[in-house]
């Protein structure tokens, strides 16, 4: 089993997906695997697959985007390693959901980065709002990737294998300046205790804790932090199309979605009642 997935990580690379994205497709197929207790994947049949999307929809409560990943993930292991197709289709999600993103006020952000106390946490946070990252961005970040000359952050392969170019806020460098000081990273911006990048986990963990000090109880993810950049730039006049360039979206209508989030102009709409 391991040779097997060590081989699809190959072919990926190869490939050229992006680490995110391989990561990502390893990631649920060793869920899968110890669901299957080890059992080989080749004698993994179409039914055995539902029965596993079936356990995690009404078990783990999988959003509709996780499922899609998911079955993206087997349909692609087994085209790769086998050369065959699974019939898998009534696994699909036959329709997106359309469900604005959850956001977080400024003033809610800014009670979550008060009550942030370690520095290393608190920089690793603020930079993730404050440039409007993924986390998945965020973790492959080197010391050479902040660029304080030009006040820019370089994200590296983001989703897409796109780089680009995103902002680095001035109040971010000063407490980046100083996690330097007290942390001395030596190849990743974010580094775990014994070395190699920070986890992912961890990172969450962190937001977790800091949101229970702040006693914002509302929904938010890492991911949050993300919508609230994009949303809050938008409320202050910031263009659509340098938005769009600042996320790394390929789609203008990917970023189109925080019009409707937005409450610039929704605030001023009067109610009947007023």
């Amino acid at each position: 089993m391991k040779n097997e997935l060590e081989s699809f990580k190959e072919i990926l690379q190869l490939k050229r997906y992006s680490k995110q994205t391989i990561n990502s497709y390893l990631s649920n197929l060793k869920l899968a695997q110890v669901f299957f207790e080890n059992k080989s994947f080749v004698s993994i049949n179409e039914k055995d697959w539902f029965n596993y999307v079936f356990h995690l929809v009404n078990t783990k409560y999988i959003a509709a985007s996780t499922q899609r990943q998911i079955v993206g993930s087997i349909n692609l292991f087994y085209k790769e390693m086998y050369g065959k197709s699974l019939n898998l289709d009534q696994l699909n999600v036959s329709q997106r959901e359309n469900k604005l993103p959850p956001v977080l006020s400024a003033n809610e952000v800014k009670a979550i980065l008060t009550h942030t106390s370690n520095l290393k946490h608190k920089a690793l946070l603020s930079l993730l709002y404050g440039s409007g990252l993924r986390i998945g961005e965020l973790l492959e970040l080197r010391l050479s990737d902040i660029d304080s000359e030009r006040m820019t952050v370089r994200v590296n392969q983001g989703k897409g294998k796109k780089d680009r170019l995103t902002i680095l806020s001035h109040n971010v460098l000063k407490v980046l300046r100083k996690y330097f000081v007290e942390y001395k990273p030596k190849d990743y911006l974010f580094e775990g205790q014994n070395g190699g990048k920070y986890s992912a986990s961890s990172s969450r963990n962190v937001l977790k804790q800091s949101m229970k000090r702040a006693k914002i109880t509302k929904p938010a993810t890492l991911h949050t932090l993300r919508h609230s950049f994009a949303t809050h730039l938008l409320e202050n006049g910031v263009g659509i199309a340098h938005i769009q360039k600042l996320l790394g979206h390929h789609n203008i209508k990917t970023t189109l979605i925080y019009t409707h989030i937005a409450n610039d102009s929704l605030m001023t709409i009067k109610s009947p009642l007023d």
